[in-house]
């Protein structure tokens, strides 16, 4: 069981859900900073668009798509759709090792983080751009 501490700035939103996923399924406990800064590659109107709709489609009623306007949470969300079964079993398990952070808190600012290789993107929005417009 290791500790893993990734540093999200840059990061495409997908993948990243993806390999943390993977990674605590392992068995690794996952720390993530900076989740305001992830990428989700695309036209900015379109994605605003459709996070939007979304947004409006769940509303006030118990039922429906609930997104959260808080960067971290809607990372943590993501993650939690690429796992098996969060509610029982490994999913559960792997889902309480995952930590996701704003920015980088003051006990994190001297560990060493792990960089994920990216690929460059023309047209992308940050999860706080898209949760600040929605």
């Amino acid at each position: 069981m290791n500790k893993i501490i990734i540093n999200a700035e840059l990061i495409n939103y997908g993948r990243l859900c993806s390999y943390i996923a993977k990674k605590a399924l392992e068995g690794n406990e996952i720390i993530v900073l900076n989740s305001e800064k992830v990428l989700i590659s695309g036209n900015k109107k379109d994605i605003i668009k459709k996070y939007g709709a979304l947004k409006k489609k769940g509303g006030r009623s118990l039922k429906g798509p609930k997104i959260s306007r808080i960067p971290f949470k809607f990372l943590k969300r993501g993650i939690r759709g690429m796992l098996p079964d969060h509610r029982k079993g490994i999913g559960k398990i792997a889902f309480s090792k995952i930590r996701c952070y704003n920015g980088i808190p003051e006990k994190f600012k001297m560990e060493k983080t792990i960089k994920i290789k990216i690929k460059e993107y023309n047209k992308c929005i940050t999860l706080k751009e898209l949760l600040d417009n929605l």
